[in-house]
């Protein structure tokens, strides 16, 4: 139907009855417009004015996204042709496939859903004692969810606040880039482009990867590889190497570790740092991916 018939105009407001009524998480629904590709929730005025802007996505006849489910599937051909076809209308986004995968949910979000990743996780922290026992799993999930709905600035098609991050530090990785130049490349696009909506610094901008899981422990070791300090109260304690006395900090310039700027203590840093990454959970992700658990099977 023409967008500016009185039909169309019914028809979406039908819709959004529905999908408001059967599919809505915090008064929120996904818009199914073009521009937003079913990867966005925004509320009822939004998605009416998104629908009425862009044209409903042809071809999207069961909104088995918005509430509908799927007639049960028959012998009957060109009705399995149609199911297929539904489910192709629908655009993937990365973005949220990885924050699905990193808290377990891999059907499209309902209520039941939201509550069951806070159990879901809590349960995982309880096999893992080094996992954070204080965060909230539901918040994290919803921040997430949140920075892949704000687009870069107003108007981007192309990045999501979440996902330029990603991308950024995707680069960083690749490029064997230091944690200070990625602040100064913050603060150089924040300078150039006030509205950007990304972290102002690398620390900040960490905070939020973090969330995605797959962390890794920092344990000082003895730069003779003799011994970790870890294990143990004593031996997370020492300062020196309980094997060949060799100290476990490295030596300034100047010969002092203690004082700087005053009376303020400087802050020492370790001689050698193992980085230790934790294989169950690591394992646990592989087989919650989608894209990854049949090969692990």
């Amino acid at each position: 139907m023409p967008r500016n018939s009185v039909a169309y105009d019914q028809g979406v407001k039908n819709f959004i009855e529905f999908a408001f009524r059967h599919g809505s998480i915090n008064d929120m629904i996904l818009c199914p417009c073009p521009m937003c590709g079913f990867s966005k929730r925004l509320n009822r005025d939004e998605v009416y004015d998104h629908l009425i802007c862009k044209q409903f996505p042809k071809g999207y006849t069961i909104w088995y996204l918005h509430g509908e489910s799927h007639p049960r599937e028959t012998t009957n051909a060109p009705a399995n042709i149609e199911i297929a076809s539904q489910r192709n209308v629908v655009v993937q986004d990365p973005i949220i496939d990885m924050v699905n995968d990193a808290f377990g949910v891999h059907e499209p979000i309902s209520e039941e859903a939201f509550q069951t990743v806070d159990e879901g996780v809590r349960q995982i922290d309880d096999d893992i004692p080094n996992v954070n026992q204080t965060r909230n799993a539901t918040d994290e999930f919803h921040e997430l969810s949140n920075d892949d709905q704000q687009p870069l600035y107003e108007g981007c098609a192309n990045y999501s606040k979440l996902s330029f991050i990603l991308k950024l530090y995707h680069i960083k990785c690749l490029c064997g880039m230091s944690d200070k130049a990625m602040t100064m490349i913050l603060e150089l696009l924040h300078d150039a482009f006030p509205h950007i909506k990304i972290p102002s610094s690398f620390y900040d901008a960490k905070k939020t990867i973090t969330k995605l899981g797959l962390n890794y422990e920092k344990i000082h070791a003895c730069p003779n590889n003799c011994m970790l300090y870890w294990g143990n109260e004593e031996d997370e304690d020492r300062q020196n190497c309980k094997i060949c006395n060799t100290s476990r900090w490295k030596e300034r310039k100047g010969g002092s570790d203690s004082l700087s700027n005053g009376n303020k203590a400087r802050r020492k840093i370790p001689a050698k740092v193992v980085r230790y990454f934790p294989l169950r959970p690591r394992l646990q992700r592989l087989f919650l991916s989608s894209k990854t658990a049949k090969d692990m099977r």
